[in-house]
């Protein structure tokens, strides 16, 4: 099977849920130098609705249409209601998408372009979460990518590839994080195969955030009282502007256990991090481009190999 259904024995789903695929996965994996370090960057935003999300929304959508589930509704910043409109359009779902007044241009259009029904929230994200639970409560399905398992192993399978393009783990692996699947999906799936005897290490993860909502690195760093100057400012990252991240306890434990740290970067440092990566060929939206001040600044604490997660197009930003 081509990409990430690969993996399917990995994937928790009974043997006659159908397969639905737009042929996510098996994403490149580039090595470029910043100065004197050699970075390999993992290009999620060439999956097939432009972001890593398509690795969750294949799982989802396939669960989905095994239920015979025929509407859904989903909240998003952009991307991951992109990917749940395409992926439901190919499963034959009628999709509404809640998003806030502020997401991107393309991405609205995007998701139009699927067919999806796209409701716009005014004010922050966290106001289309609250309206799609409405939604939701009034008996709709609520194919949530926060809430509900499915992206997790789905996002695992980033990790197995890693490993086999690789020829060996990664000693650091840097990533951007709002809601912290994509995390949780790595870890789980080193964790896999460390338990299977598959690999002999775990490598350090390092989550990004904007500075400008950086809940889960507040917490971190100062413990529960970080939250109390924590807001839900507007950011050039809007794909993790994610104020209350569903899984934020856990995802605080598995960087523990892990090794792994939360850094938060400036909004003034994020375009020029996109323009550098652009430079070096990679079009990506500033969502991605908050790696780039880590990889700048914390070489000298970051594990051999290196990996950074390029999760979104530079074709979803307008801008």
């Amino acid at each position: 099977m081509p990409g990430i259904w690969r993996y399917r024995h990995t994937f928790n789903l009974a043997a006659d849920t159908p397969l639905i695929s737009l042929g996510e996965g098996n994403t490149p994996l580039l090595w470029d130098r910043i100065g004197d370090l050699e970075v390999a960057f993992k290009l999620e935003y060439l999956n097939p609705t432009g972001s890593f999300k398509d690795r969750g929304s294949s799982l989802l959508a396939s669960f989905l249409r095994s239920r015979g589930v025929e509407a859904a509704v989903e909240d998003s910043s952009g991307n991951a209601g992109a990917s749940f409109a395409a992926y439901a359009a190919r499963a034959g779902i009628k999709a509404r998408i809640y998003i806030p007044d502020s997401a991107s241009g393309p991405k609205r259009a995007q998701i139009h372009a699927y067919g999806a029904e796209v409701a716009r929230i005014m004010g922050p994200r966290s106001n289309a979460t609250e309206a799609v639970k409405r939604a939701a409560e009034a008996g709709m399905a609520y194919a949530s990518h926060a809430y509900l398992p499915f992206n997790i192993p789905g996002y695992a399978t980033a990790a197995y590839e890693l490993v086999e393009q690789l020829g060996e783990v990664p000693g650091s692996v840097i990533l951007p994080v709002g809601q912290g699947g994509l995390l949780l999906g790595l870890a789980r799936g080193f964790q896999a195969m460390h338990r299977a005897g598959l690999v002999d290490k775990i490598p350090r993860l390092v989550g990004v955030q904007a500075r400008a909502c950086a809940p889960l690195w507040a917490v971190a760093a100062y413990g529960a009282v970080g939250l109390g100057f924590v807001g839900e400012a507007a950011t050039l990252a809007e794909g993790i502007r994610v104020r209350h991240p569903v899984r934020g306890d856990i995802l605080l434990s598995t960087l523990a256990a892990m090794n792994g740290t939360l850094v938060a970067v400036d909004e003034e440092d994020i375009l020029p991090g996109r323009d550098q990566l652009a430079r070096r060929g990679f079009y990506v939206e500033p969502t991605s481009a908050v790696v780039w001040p880590v990889l700048t600044r914390m070489s000298e604490e970051l594990t051999r190999p290196i990996v950074s997660i390029l999760t979104g197009s530079g074709f979803k930003y307008q801008g």
